[in-house]
């Protein structure tokens, strides 16, 4: 049986889906909540209702969003095949640009500029988020797939692409770009993580 979504919620879930876009594309300090309440198709009044303000919208709006990426690599690095298929994990987040974009752009850019949301991020989902990759990076050292490294540092350092990859719209890659041109983006970021750029010694 399906769950019944209650109005409340369906609301709710309007505000936070207009919002994103809202931020995405004309920043939080850029859009009014009357303008919100507007695009939701609700009235501003029962806007507050569901958040004390606009602040309020934008934390969950974030934190949904650091939650999804985080949803989504737990997903990734549970489906790969093997500790060298990295390409694939970023790979995937190329394909997935246009789903991920809003919530990206909202992530990255207004975490600049409240402390406040950038602690609640670091500490609800960063700090997880790393965890997961250290543990998933530990093992492959153990198993000896990859140098005795510090596995924390190569966790951050696989983020930072994971990172990069999903929010290449318009600056590392083209928006037009076709699937082999990702594939080969893709492939070349993991190589540079697997084996570095400089020649081994002889």
């Amino acid at each position: 049986m399906f769950t019944k979504i209650k109005p409340e919620q369906d609301t709710r879930s309007k505000i936070l889906s207009t919002a994103r876009s809202l931020f995405a594309h004309r920043g939080y300090d850029g859009t009014t909540t009357k303008e919100l309440a507007e695009k939701a198709g609700i009235a501003e009044g029962t806007l507050f209702r569901h958040f004390t303000n606009k602040k309020a919208i934008l934390v969950e709006v974030a934190t949904q969003g650091w939650v999804e990426l985080l949803t989504d690599l737990l997903m990734e690095l549970s489906e790969m095949a093997s500790y060298e298929a990295i390409s694939q994990v970023i790979y995937k987040r190329m394909l997935h640009l246009g789903k991920n974009y809003e919530v990206m752009r909202v992530c990255f850019m207004e975490v600049q500029f409240h402390a406040d949301l950038r602690e609640k991020i670091q500490q609800e989902v960063v700090t997880k988020m790393t965890d997961v990759a250290e543990a998933f990076f530990q093992t492959a050292i153990d198993r000896g797939v990859y140098r005795p490294l510090n596995a924390k540092v190569v966790a951050q350092v696989f983020l930072g692409m994971f990172v990069i990859a999903g929010f290449s719209h318009d600056t590392i890659i083209s928006p037009e770009s076709n699937h082999q041109e990702m594939r080969e983006m893709a492939e070349g970021l993991a190589d540079i993580f697997l084996n570095g750029v400089m020649t081994r010694p002889v």
